[in-house]
């Protein structure tokens, strides 16, 4: 019998506890449930759930399982309109995201937020230093340690799964970004923020300072805290350097105090790296921070596809993935450029599902390659239904399919051979059948 006398999943488990969410995690990645439970009393299995999302159909967040993808959404002053944000979340959960991260910087933020809460099954997500401007509607350099703290505290009450929070950047960091000379210096939004409050009000960074009064509300609702990696590289040229690298190491340390919290973690990585150095990235990550799930945006490998960067961070995300990354945030055609609209957030999803898919084959995750086996034996009989019902996203491709079809109505092949399909020409050779190509 599941006892409620725990306040995490990772004090749960600990105390050898299988809670519900463990039980319904361990059936989607069919792995024992006591072996699911020693991952996430060692932090390396993240299930970010918090007590009071009723309506969260939870999910495991750990290298050794399927790999899972976060969609952003919100409003900004330029896009305000809360029922077209949530059309974009219900579509992205439909379309298989385990993750929604609300970044609203407009408005009464709180409403959406306890909306998606009381409604979304995904994983809830937020950076409260964006909200803080805008909940008390003062200028940053106007706001206390107080005010950020407190803000923490309403998200948490909110029901929202996880926090990202730039703890790793410190008063060090300004004197270090001025002196490394980095081509992008900060293009972490949240990162940014933290930063330019510590200029402006000459104080440590509150989200470092006051970081076990915040383990403390984490601990009381069961939020994973989210390392943000505010040093994360904007472009290849600072990929991997010592900005990047010296937060890293804080961030290891933190994990370790969040740990000591019974608090649940994840840590948040780069960013645009080159493709050969993605996979030392993930392992670097796994040595310092003793195997806590990495969250990364991308990995985009190069610095030119505005309008295409939904291609490039899946080429990332595929070899970040396969290499040790746990969850990946998705970017749509729009990165760099607007906020994306209903198309963008579909190309996006759609790019990240195929990357995360990818990885979990390369892995061995048991069963992420069954459905690949249906649709080669689907494409062996020619038969198209069952071909779009393994397709990830059926709909186009049975556009495609029929926008396109052969001359003859009756043809089983596609328009590109006609009959001179492989496919075609090999099972008639193989049962004995006459090969009409004329």
């Amino acid at each position: 019998m599941e006892s409620k006398s725990y306040t995490t999943q990772m004090d749960a488990a600990r105390k050898g506890i299988v809670t519900k969410e463990m039980k319904i995690v361990a059936e989607k990645e069919r792995m024992d449930e006591k072996r699911l439970m020693q991952l996430v009393a060692e932090g390396k299995v993240a299930i970010p759930a918090n007590k009071n999302h009723k309506s969260l159909n939870p999910e495991g967040i750990g290298s050794m399982l399927r790999t899972k993808i976060n969609v952003n959404l919100g409003v900004s002053r330029d896009c305000k309109d809360y029922d077209i944000e949530m059309q974009k979340v219900m579509s992205a959960v439909n379309m298989g995201a385990e993750a929604i991260m609300d970044l609203s910087s407009h408005g009464n933020t709180q409403p959406f937020r306890q909306k998606l809460t009381s409604e979304c099954p995904a994983m809830i997500g937020t950076v409260p230093v964006y909200d803080s401007v805008i909940h008390y509607q003062r200028d940053l350099a106007t706001l206390t340690a107080d005010d950020f703290v407190e803000v923490v505290r309403m998200h948490a009450k909110d029901g929202v799964d996880f926090v990202t929070l730039h703890c790793g950047i410190t008063r060090k960091t300004i004197e270090q970004i001025r002196k490394v000379g980095r081509k992008m210096n900060i293009v972490s939004r949240g990162g940014s923020l933290v930063f330019a409050w510590m200029v402006m009000t000459g104080n440590e960074n509150p989200f470092y300072e006051r970081y076990d009064e915040i383990l403390d509300i984490c601990e009381e609702y069961d939020v994973t805290v989210s390392l943000g990696d505010a040093c994360r590289p904007g472009c290849l040229a600072d990929a991997t350097d010592v900005c990047q690298i010296e937060e890293l190491v804080r961030l290891g340390e933190l994990t370790d105090r969040a740990w000591k919290h019974n608090v649940q973690v994840m840590v948040e990585g780069p960013g645009h790296v080159p493709l050969n150095q993605i996979a030392a990235n993930m392992q670097v990550q796994q040595t310092i921070c003793k195997g806590a799930p990495f969250y990364v945006l991308g990995p985009l490998v190069t610095d030119i596809a505005p309008g295409y960067d939904h291609i490039t961070s899946a080429i990332g995300g595929a070899v970040a993935a396969a290499s040790g990354a746990a969850f990946l945030c998705y970017v749509t055609p729009a990165e760099h450029l607007a906020l994306p609209n209903l198309d963008d957030v579909k190309q996006g999803i759609i790019a990240s599902k195929i990357a995360a898919h990818a990885a979990d084959i390369a892995k061995g995750i048991p069963g992420a390659r069954d459905i690949d086996d249906k649709m080669a034996d689907a494409r062996k009989k020619l038969d198209w239904d069952a071909q779009f019902e393994c397709a990830l996203d059926p709909e186009t491709a049975r556009k495609i399919r029929d926008n396109r079809k052969p001359e003859d109505d009756h043809s089983e092949a596609c328009s590109m051979c006609g009959k001179f399909c492989a496919v075609r020409s090999m099972n008639k050779a193989l049962s004995g059948e006459y090969i009409d190509i004329l």
